[in-house]
């Protein structure tokens, strides 16, 4: 598993599952960037290294497709290892069709030929937060749409002396994160229903332009930010606004770093064309040659059960079940959550190709492409045109047509 703030309030819980069952967990953490090679030659060997391995959601189609990963209902249907009190229905269905579900519409989504191989723990959408403090001070709103948004950057950082909005910005997957993040709002999609490339289309240009004026107003260092250095620059209190993912929420409270815990509010990420959020995050899934299957399930169903989804939001990690999201004591506590529900609503399965390709294109061509538009080597029309052809060629050896 990943050093993540989820995992990081699971590794507090886990005696008590040991306690209650018995049943010993030894954990292998991983750098994320690590995770997924470690996982990939563990899990290919006549008998796993893992009994329960994390995965980030764009992995989900390629682990299948290897045969990698065995499919859950078998065992929810089995009496002596379900929990009739476990209540499928109350998983977030945005966070189970996003992470959980391979081989339906386009290969990842609901609907006819989907199967469930994974559940969703450490999965999120995105979000608004800002520093409510300083907007108060200088008479800012927070932006309600992208027009707002793009107008608000240049006189925010002027005013304030602050960075405007933290972001992404490394190049490969980390910059084509920041920039999906605009694209779909902006009504842009990677492609079209025949896998031919749209990326370069106005709103994919348009959602570049966009990331080059964040960065212009931005954070110093930004066009070589990953997460973890975006997400520093917002609880440091570098940076008056962060619209990324919704594991903000823990890590303003829990982090040792944070230095803005009761000065943040949040809101819905902004509207462009209409309202299209990330969907995304981390899973569990079983190996198919787990030693231990059965017991591998018996955590997994453990850590996401109700009881469970409580412990591990009241300890930092988000919640993965609309009842912990309706808890009026929780909401109590955590505020934000009345947001993060009505979020839930426009979160898209779809907000990024989880195909097996996925890592190339983003890490590769398009992840090179969206680094040049965003510090200016490139303009953006330039940059995301000159790679059609390399992303259709990736896309025609795969056999998408």
């Amino acid at each position: 598993m990943p050093d993540h703030p989820h995992y990081d309030a699971m590794m507090r819980l886990l005696p008590q599952f040991t306690a209650e069952t018995g049943i010993k967990v030894n954990v292998a953490r991983e750098n994320i960037l690590r995770m997924k090679h470690v996982q990939l030659a563990g899990m290919a060997k006549p008998q796993s290294e893992f009994d329960l391995v994390t995965y980030i959601v764009t992995w989900k189609s390629e682990f299948v497709k290897k045969n990698l990963l065995l499919p859950l209902e078998p065992f929810f249907k089995d009496k002596q290892l379900a929990d009739p009190d476990y209540a499928f229905g109350d998983l977030v269905p945005r966070y189970v069709q996003n992470i959980g579900l391979v081989g339906g519409p386009k290969g990842y989504l609901p609907g006819p030929g989907a199967r469930l191989y994974g559940l969703p723990y450490g999965a999120e959408t995105s979000v608004l937060a800002y520093r409510r403090d300083v907007f108060e001070k200088f008479g800012f709103a927070p932006p309600r749409t992208y027009a707002e948004l793009s107008a608000l950057l240049a006189p925010l950082r002027e005013r304030t002396g602050m960075a405007a909005l933290t972001s992404r910005g490394q190049s490969g997957h980390n910059c084509v994160h920041a920039w999906l993040l605009h694209l779909n709002a902006l009504g842009g999609q990677v492609f079209d229903e025949r896998w031919m490339p749209l990326f370069h289309k106005a709103p994919g240009v348009q959602a570049l332009q966009l990331l080059k004026h964040v960065a212009d107003t931005g954070p110093k260092g930004m066009t070589h930010f990953s997460y973890n250095d975006m997400l520093s620059s917002f609880l440091q209190g570098e940076s008056a606004m962060y619209l990324d993912s919704t594991a903000v929420f823990g890590a303003v409270r829990n982090s040792p770093m944070s230095k803005i815990e009761g000065k943040v509010s949040y809101v819905l990420h902004p509207k462009g064309v209409h309202y299209a959020l990330q969907s995304g995050g981390l899973g569990l899934a079983i190996p198919r040659t787990s030693a231990r299957p059965e017991a591998a399930f018996l955590l997994m169903q453990w850590l996401t059960s109700k009881a469970q989804d409580k412990a591990v939001v009241r300890l930092g990690g988000g919640p993965t079940r609309v009842s912990t999201m309706e808890d009026v004591s929780l909401v109590r506590m955590f505020p934000e959550f009345v947001t993060l529900k009505e979020q839930l609503r426009y979160a898209s399965p779809d907000w990024r190709p989880i195909i097996p390709e996925w890592d190339e294109i983003s890490t590769g061509p398009l992840g090179a492409a969206v680094h040049q538009g965003l510090t200016g080597a490139k303009p953006a029309t330039l940059a995301l045109g000159d790679i059609v052809r390399r992303v259709d060629e990736i896309m025609t050896a795969a056999g998408y047509r």
